[in-house]
């Protein structure tokens, strides 16, 4: 079991009526502003690479076996 909570009357920076005093609670929101340093582009290099490759690869195997349908192959 559980200590129930303080009396309100113990609590500390509660005015009357259970609302806080200005300043009691933190902010909603950091008090930073601006924008950070702009961030790099990623290289594009290895994303079209990868494609190029696995496009060679389908396109040599659909050319497998479309030579092996017609028997051309092998």
């Amino acid at each position: 079991m559980t200590a129930p909570g303080p009396e309100p009357d113990d609590v500390p920076g509660l005015e009357p009526g259970g609302s806080v005093q200005p300043g009691d609670t933190p902010p909603d929101a950091g008090q930073t502003s601006g924008l950070s340093h702009p961030q790099p582009m990623p290289s594009r290099t290895i994303p079209v690479l990868a494609l190029v490759i696995i496009g060679l690869m389908v396109a040599g195997a659909a050319a497998f076996f479309l030579l092996r349908a017609f028997d051309l192959f092998g």
